[in-house]
C-alpha cells in the first residue's frame, strides 16, 4: 500500500526551516521577555540558553517517532 499523505511531506519540509528560525530567535525572545519581566541578567541568560535545549529535545523526540514508525512498517511479522 502506498502512503500518499501530503501533510507529512509538507511537515517534513517545513520543520528544518522552522528549526533554524527557532534556534535563532527563540533564545532572543526568551531573553527579552525575561528582561522585561525585571529578572536579573544572569537568570535571563540562563533561561535563554535553556530554550535552545528545548528545541534540541523536540528534534530528538521527532526523530525517535519517525524511526519507530519506520521500524513498525519494516517489521517482518505483521
Amino acid at each position: 500500500m502506498i502512503d500518499d499523505d501530503g501533510s507529512a511531506d509538507l511537515f517534513n519540509g517545513f520543520w528544518p526551516f522552522m528549526k533554524r528560525v527557532l534556534m535563532l530567535f527563540l533564545p532572543l525572545w526568551v531573553f527579552l521577555i525575561a528582561i522585561s519581566a525585571k529578572l536579573p541578567l544572569i537568570v535571563s541568560a540562563i533561561l535563554a540558553g535553556l530554550s535552545v535545549s528545548l528545541i534540541a529535545y523536540l528534534e530528538k523526540k521527532k526523530m525517535m517517532q519517525n524511526n519507530n514508525a519506520i521500524e513498525k512498517n519494516n517489521s517482518v511479522i505483521k
